[in-house]
């Protein structure tokens, strides 16, 4: 089965590096011109995370296309670091105990970096047994997101951080059930 991974499209908190989760902001006109300029492969149906960056992508991406949306492909909940950045996260003990534990630790107030992992990808899971083989899906979602189901699947193996992806780019990948090989990247 080949299946896309589009990360969203740039929003005003991506420029300042903000920690954007369950904030739902719309893209900003940069993203939206990014979005606009770059060839993505097609597909059979989009699949899409509820929060508006990826709805607006995945429309500005697959206009004639139904989207499907899964509910629990959202971002993962940053908490207490919820719409800031590093810079105003700077001499905040929590922050750097988070940084220190390698990410592992979970936001305050927010989601255990664990739970986030496993919600994504039991809706991938749950996504693919749906459709047949010969169908390309694709994922308009989250760096986070899309950092989740490779860690799990792709091979060669790689960690979390691996496989961040920038915005409006992704992955064009084969799945055979059992691992993600990634072909190119968009």
């Amino acid at each position: 089965m080949k299946i896309i991974f589009i990360r969203h499209g740039k929003t005003a908190g991506n420029l300042e590096k903000r920690y954007i989760g369950v904030t739902d902001e719309p893209l900003c006109e940069e993203g939206v011109s990014e979005l606009k300029s770059i060839s993505y492969p097609d597909c059979d149906i989009v699949i899409s995370s509820p929060m508006k960056r990826c709805l607006q992508t995945a429309e500005i991406i697959y206009p004639d296309k139904k989207i499907v949306v899964g509910e629990n492909l959202k971002e993962c909940d940053f908490g207490n670091f919820e719409g800031k950045n590093y810079i105003e996260l700077s001499g905040n003990a929590d922050y750097q105990r988070w940084i220190d534990s390698g990410g592992t630790l979970v936001f305050p107030n927010g989601e255990a970096p664990a739970d986030f992992k496993k919600r994504c990808i039991a809706v991938f899971d749950k996504t693919v047994s749906e459709y047949a083989e010969n169908t390309v899906l694709a994922f308009v979602v989250h760096g986070g997101t899309i950092m989740s189901i490779l860690e799990k699947y792709a091979y060669p193996k790689g960690g979390y951080y691996d496989f961040q992806v920038q915005n409006a780019h992704g992955y064009i990948t084969e799945f055979d059930g059992k691992k993600i090989i990634i072909s190119e990247k968009i």
